[in-house]
């Protein structure tokens, strides 16, 4: 079986709403690092505003799709950066709750068969969410953790995907 090499790196919110851009901010550090050390070939970057068909176009036929996104979690902790696997028994964790939409792309993907081949979303939980830009300061000091674990999670799937198309051609 072969493991697309497509990552689809997909920032959801609104970046009017002070930390709800946090994946925006993600996506342009990622793309400045990107400068000195590229990404895995077929990473691609995007933005999204939570619409359920724009997602599931954006990590159609993606081996790997990183949906990044504020959150609301209880007990608060601004800047905690949380790691939810599509695959899991429950999609999100209990006490996070996910910005409007993410669930319902992810049932209507379900139902059509539009599931990219592995889903994570990383959350970060939000200090402020009023209408205005720039990010709380803990917010902000994730960004950076963030973006380091995207790296991360993309190389280690290209990688997988890279091995796997070559052990399958064999």
């Amino acid at each position: 079986m072969t493991v697309s090499t497509h990552a689809a790196v997909i920032a959801v919110g609104d970046r009017s709403r002070h930390d709800d851009g946090v994946g925006w901010s993600v996506l342009a550090r990622l793309r400045e690092r990107a400068v000195v050390r590229p990404l895995p070939p077929g990473t691609v970057l995007s933005e999204c505003d939570l619409d359920p068909g724009r997602l599931i176009r954006l990590w159609e036929d993606a081996g790997l799709a990183v949906v990044l996104e504020a959150a609301h979690a209880r007990p608060s902790r601004p800047g905690r950066i949380y790691r939810l696997e599509l695959g899991a028994a429950e999609l999100w964790r209990p006490g996070v709750m996910s910005p409007r939409g993410l669930g319902e792309a992810v049932e209507l993907a379900r139902e059509l068969g539009r599931l990219p081949g592995h889903l994570l979303a990383y959350a970060v939980d939000s200090a402020d969410m009023s209408l205005g830009q720039g990010l709380s300061e803990p917010v902000a000091a994730a960004v950076e953790r963030l973006a380091e674990r995207v790296e991360e999670e993309t190389t280690r799937h290209w990688v997988t995907a890279a091995r796997s198309t070559v052990v399958g051609t064999a």
